[in-house]
């Protein structure tokens, strides 16, 4: 059986204080904790997530990387400078990204390479706007960006990444998948990583990222294929994401 993994994705939110205080909080109710637990934090943040979080069961990460090394790239970050925090996950090509960014699935492709060549895990995230879901172009648009990923990686890379789902027309509208609308992509997207590597895609995290809360994840982490989520506002109140991460028993 997988293990479950909830990780929690800021966003562009938090300060100083308000972190520690988020931080201590979520620590504090881990206890028997039935899932693994994460959260991506703005890069300014990254150096107190190590400070606070060392010894603790919550590991961290950042929420975009630099496809360069190093170079003359004004504000970008490098996935290097991310190793230097002990950040153990990167989010690449997150539907914002796409979105307001316009970062092509090989631009997210070459991120994910970047990662797992400092030794970091990629969440690969893919996802279809509701004009592509009512066309019924789901199962197109989701294979197609993560088969850019997997195009660029060998087999034992493929392994090494974890995938999440986020419909992009269930993000903070009102509208919500059902469990089975999410497992059915859940499991497409899992047959995808088959046809790479039969032996990692039984092995690999698949996150749900449709706006899960404490009220729907149990429902959804009962689904077979659904691994855990990636959490955007409940992330950012203590009670609501320890509330998913103990659904997950």
């Amino acid at each position: 059986m997988r293990a479950k993994l909830i990780v929690g994705n800021w966003k562009m939110n938090g300060s100083r204080a308000g972190n520690a205080t988020l931080l201590a909080e979520i620590a504090a109710g881990l206890e028997d904790a039935p899932a693994a637990c994460a959260v991506c934090v703005p890069s300014p943040y990254l150096q107190q997530c190590e400070e606070v979080l060392s010894g603790t069961p919550i590991s961290w990460g950042a929420q975009d990387v630099s496809v360069h090394g190093f170079g003359a790239f004004t504000g970008e970050v490098c996935a290097r400078m991310l190793s230097e925090f002990d950040c153990r996950y990167v989010i690449v090509g997150h539907s914002e990204r796409r979105a307001y960014h316009m970062e092509s699935s090989d631009m997210v492709a070459s991120k994910a390479l970047a990662v797992l060549q400092e030794g970091m895990t990629p969440i690969v995230c893919v996802g279809e706007t509701l004009e592509q879901r009512e066309a019924g172009e789901t199962e197109a648009v989701v294979g197609a960006q993560l088969d850019a990923v997997l195009e660029k990686l060998d087999a034992d890379a493929v392994a090494k990444i974890v995938v999440a789902y986020e419909p992009v027309w269930a993000i903070g509208t009102g509208k919500n998948a059902t469990p089975e609308m999410a497992q059915a992509v859940h499991a497409h997207l899992r047959s995808r990583i088959a046809v790479r590597n039969a032996e990692a895609a039984q092995c690999i995290a698949i996150l749900y990222g449709g706006s899960m809360k404490p009220e729907n994840a149990q429902a959804l982490l009962a689904q077979p294929d659904i691994d855990g989520g990636l959490i955007g506002g409940a992330a950012l109140k203590a009670q609501e994401f320890l509330g998913i991460i103990h659904a997950a028993k």
